[in-house]
């Protein structure tokens, strides 16, 4: 596996194709989940080849954005199908970094170490200190492509999402659960007229 070539030839990709209206899903976002899945690697103690195909992972994992919004886990694949060959991937590589590439598809559905931390590392956000700054990448660009409306609908969407949503590796859950908690209960004192589910 040729990593750093192939990093090279995405990230560049990535820079040069992404659209500039995607706030969130960008090359800052990338390096982030990145720099989360190293360090979660190493908590959980994954390194050589293993940790190899998880950046790998993480370095394509939203490269199906260049093409498309929706389903993009899939474009991602096709990406990593065409071109990892060129850097040594084997089939069997490839398949597990599709494997993990799918599992960050929301509702994330992760089998295995490496997909769990994949997933963790992709919303780790949720339990830091950024919270708020990366989120109003996210809530920029689901303005900008319609998908809400105003700031309530953002809140309401984010109390459902943060709810919903729970970390799988135990180092994700040290690190970040109590936090991401702290702004479920933030987010939702900021709601207006929060309905009352019973």
């Amino acid at each position: 596996m040729e990593f750093k070539r192939a990093k090279k030839f995405i990230m560049d990709k990535l820079r040069n194709e992404l659209p500039h209206s995607l706030t969130y899903h960008s090359t800052e976002h990338i390096k982030d989940v990145y720099r989360s899945a190293q360090k979660l690697a190493k908590m959980e103690k994954v390194k050589g080849d293993e940790l190899t195909l998880l950046l790998t992972a993480v370095l394509f994992h939203d490269s199906g954005f260049i093409w498309q919004l929706y389903e993009h886990e899939t474009v991602s694949c096709e990406i990593v199908s065409k071109h990892l060959p060129d850097f040594g991937y084997s089939a069997e590589q490839i398949d597990r970094i599709c494997g993990m590439i799918m599992a960050t598809k929301i509702p994330q559905t992760p089998h295995n170490l490496l997909e769990e931390i994949i997933c963790d590392s992709d919303l780790d956000y949720l339990g830091r200190d950024d919270f708020f700054k990366i989120g109003s990448g996210l809530y920029n660009e689901l303005r900008t492509h319609d998908i809400i409306n105003n700031e309530d609908d953002w809140n309401r969407m984010q109390v459902r999402f943060l709810e919903n949503h729970h970390y799988f590796t135990e180092s994700a859950k040290q690190l970040r659960k109590a936090k991401k908690e702290e702004y479920i209960a933030m987010v939702k004192q900021s709601i207006t007229d929060m309905p009352v589910v019973g």
